[in-house]
């Protein structure tokens, strides 16, 4: 498990891990997933995962790196409250996809989130902000 302050070797992953956020192909995808996905029921939220569906290479590529970004924290690898302090911007897909997280792993993925859930739910600092992001979600789905 990882030791219980951050040290050099936190940081440097941290750093790695928003070098590859700035990435072009990444940051296209991101600015997509966090401006144009908007599920309001499972129907919105299953269509994005269909091969032909416009914004699913980004969503794969969202999801997949926050997941790996989060599974770093989950193994021990990062400091799990040191990780979620600097890379929050993944609980904004998972505050839209927690509403049909539990059937979409029930008929489709059932590994879906699992890591972005573990950091919200087992993180002081990933409580913390999840709590904030999702509130904001909420207001912002209502405008949509």
């Amino acid at each position: 498990m990882s030791q219980e302050l951050p040290n050099h070797h936190d940081a440097d992953i941290i750093l790695k891990l928003y070098d590859l956020r700035r990435e072009a192909v990444m940051r296209e995808s991101r600015n997509a997933i966090n401006g144009k996905f908007w599920p309001k029921s499972y129907e919105d939220f299953v269509a994005i995962t269909k091969p032909d569906h416009p914004l699913n290479a980004a969503f794969r590529q969202v999801g997949s790196y926050w997941e790996m970004v989060y599974g770093f924290a989950f193994h021990g690898v990062v400091n799990p409250d040191f990780n979620i302090e600097m890379n929050g911007e993944g609980l904004f897909l998972y505050a839209k996809a927690k509403p049909f997280v539990e059937r979409y792993r029930l008929e489709i993925a059932p590994t879906a989130f699992q890591r972005a859930q573990w950091i919200t739910e087992n993180c002081v600092e990933g409580k913390r902000r999840f709590a904030m992001i999702e509130a904001r979600v909420k207001k912002m789905l209502e405008t949509k």
